[in-house]
């Protein structure tokens, strides 16, 4: 129906008044408002007109307002992804198109006094559709006035702000720095969410940095009816992902923060391509939020993002600054919370790199040690490459790391399971058993552990724990016969681990590495970290997981597969060589006399 002109009807300008009051909003969604009205000042990393296809994953975080269904938006973010101007889209829309009394909580009040000095004001100022609705007269610095609708602002450290009239929209930005408590008073979030109870239509929007999984917003993503991850398409096979910190590489030999910055990219999933950062925008601007949890509601939904996403943050730059806190706990904290968005696990105990490297022994890589007596090898299979560890192996389970590495092909990696190792003494220079991981390119794992007759068998690393260390089967190979496969309980060998290093060097079950080890090695080792947590019936459970998601641990995985090889070989039962018996002295013949005559005693017989 075309629209129709009213002040043509001829009715009175009163009646024109009043009926504006129903006339509907011009626009409808937060973005599409956005992008006709909102203008960034000259502070901005973009100043001059908003326009969403700029930052394309907010589009649906911001537009989740206007869903007549979602009641409380959660936004786990990094830092620099465009959320506090999500926030302030909102909040222009709101006052342009959907007037509502709302409250934005920071986590202090001279925090709320700056946002409205630096971020609000200048907001309301530069949109001409909402700053004649301001009422300069009756607005203060926490507090703006407009037809039908007042703007509050409130530190999370005051209860008094916290507690007072009524609103429909309440905005919770960096939560997880609230205080605990406000003053006597409940935790801050609750006291403003209490506000919003006399409307049926609420919304309650919440943006925060990760702390901690006991954390305010981790809390939130995790009881939300749906949780939403950012899909893009690898622009060599279209294949639909995650952007996830693990899948960026640099070359192997970098060390360096700063050459890692220049040298990075990231690696598709499934095809392996690699993906520069000018591809990055057009891979964000066909994305989409998808559910990867859903109980069948949308009352509450949850929006997770990590750094990988910002327009303004290259591949290198997170190559960079993951360099730069791997080595120190609260700096890669802060790598962890404010660029990967996760929380961190400050109670965990966990390796360090320092630790493995305090366990150089007197001996060089490549040389087994004169006291070993066995030699193991653990093997990680990868896409296009092996890592593996050789380990040898003395009384008491004391051990020494004799080699590791990276091998290209599965020749390479024969050519390491035969190869002799220069051995002092006695000691033994052949690798009598080898574990492979198989629990990727299976086939081709089985295939060569069988061409190798029993030097090799491959191994899997079980779901849940075993009622022993491991289990061994049988796996029926269509070229004949039975291959064993080992069933390993890493879990037990992961502990077994840390156990040996947290042996002084020198006692029996010492756990040594080489004086040239490569910290790779080490950093590779102290990767992964034990935690407590709730298992489906409620039970608190032990489990090793990855101290972050990028973090390598095929070094880890090889010396449990060394540690598993060792144990079917008998390393518990070793015993040192005995030595040969000392040959007997020959008995003492009689002396015979001057003469050659036969003495008895000290007198020749015959002159008796």
């Amino acid at each position: 129906m075309p629209e129709v002109d009213l002040e043509k009807i001829g009715l009175p300008e009163w009646i024109l008044d009043a009926l504006k009051v129903f006339k509907p909003p011009s626009i409808r969604t937060v973005s599409e408002w956005a992008d006709e009205y909102r203008i960034l000042d000259s502070r901005s990393a973009l100043p001059g007109p908003w326009k969403t296809h700029r930052t394309p994953y907010l589009r649906a975080v911001m537009d989740a307002v206007c869903d007549p269904d979602v009641e409380e938006v959660t936004f786990v973010k990094p830092t620099q992804v465009g959320g506090t101007e999500a926030i302030l889209n909102v909040l222009g829309y709101l006052i342009a198109q959907d007037p509502s009394p709302a409250l934005l909580v920071y986590p202090t009040e001279d925090l709320a006094k700056s946002m409205s000095k630096n971020r609000i004001k200048p907001m309301l100022r530069l949109i001409p559709e909402v700053a004649e609705k301001v009422n300069q007269a009756e607005s203060e610095t926490l507090e703006f006035q407009f037809p039908g609708m007042s703007v509050a602002l409130a530190g999370a450290n005051s209860p008094t702000g916290l507690s007072s009239r009524p609103v429909r929209v309440v905005f919770l930005d960096e939560m997880d720095k609230y205080p605990r408590y406000s003053g006597k008073e409940a935790a801050p979030q609750e006291l403003a969410k209490e506000r919003t109870k006399t409307f049926h239509n609420r919304k309650i929007f919440k943006t925060s940095t990760p702390t901690t999984k006991a954390g305010p917003i981790w809390m939130s993503r995790e009881s939300a009816d749906e949780l939403l991850e950012y899909f893009v398409p690898c622009p060599h096979c279209g294949k639909w992902q995650t952007l996830k910190f693990k899948r960026i590489k640099w070359p192997e030999e970098v060390r360096d923060p700063e050459t890692a910055r220049g040298s990075a990219w990231y690696e598709c999933e499934e095809c392996g391509g690699k993906i520069r950062d000018n591809q990055k925008m057009d891979m964000l601007r066909s994305g989409e939020w998808r559910a990867t949890r859903s109980n069948g509601h949308r009352r509450s939904v949850a929006y997770q993002l990590n750094a990988l996403y910002s327009p303004w943050t290259t591949f290198g730059d997170v190559a960079a600054e993951f360099l730069r806190s791997k080595d120190f706990p609260e700096l890669l904290m802060n790598f962890v919370n404010s660029w990967l968005a996760e929380p961190w696990e400050p109670k965990a105990s966990r390796f360090r790199s320092d630790v493995v490297l305090e366990h150089r022994g007197d001996y060089l890589r490549g040389s087994v040690p004169r006291d070993a007596l066995l030699l193991t090898l653990g093997a990680d299979v990868q896409l296009d490459h092996f890592w593996y560890v050789v380990r040898a192996w003395g009384q008491g389970l004391t051990s020494w790391l004799v080699d590791e590495g990276r091998v290209e092909t599965w020749d390479q990696l024969e050519e390491v399971l035969q190869r002799e190792y220069n051995a002092e003494g006695d000691a033994p220079n052949l690798i009598q058993l080898g574990l492979i991981d198989s629990g990727f390119r299976t086939e081709e794992v089985y295939q060569f552990c069988a061409e190798l007759g029993g030097i090799a068998i491959p191994s899997k690393g079980a779901n849940m724990r075993l009622t022993s260390p491991y289990r061994v089967s049988s796996v029926d190979k269509a070229n004949g016969g039975d291959l064993k496969i080992a069933l390993i309980d890493t879990h037990y060998y992961k502990d077994f681990l840390a156990g040996r290093l947290a042996k002084p060097l020198g006692e029996p079950g010492s756990w040594y590495v080489p004086q040239d080890v490569d910290r790779e090695y080490a950093d590779q080792i102290c990767s992964e970290q034990k935690v407590s947590e709730k298992d489906g019936k409620g039970r608190l459970i032990e489990k090793w997981q990855k101290i972050s998601s990028h973090s390598a641990n095929h070094f880890l995985d090889c010396e449990v597969g060394a540690a598993c090889a060792a144990e079917m070989s008998g390393v518990r039962y070793l015993k040192p060589p005995e030595p040969p018996p000392e040959p007997k002295p020959e008995a003492k013949r009689p002396d015979p006399g001057r003469n050659g005559w036969i003495k008895r005693g000290n007198t020749p017989w015959i002159h008796r």
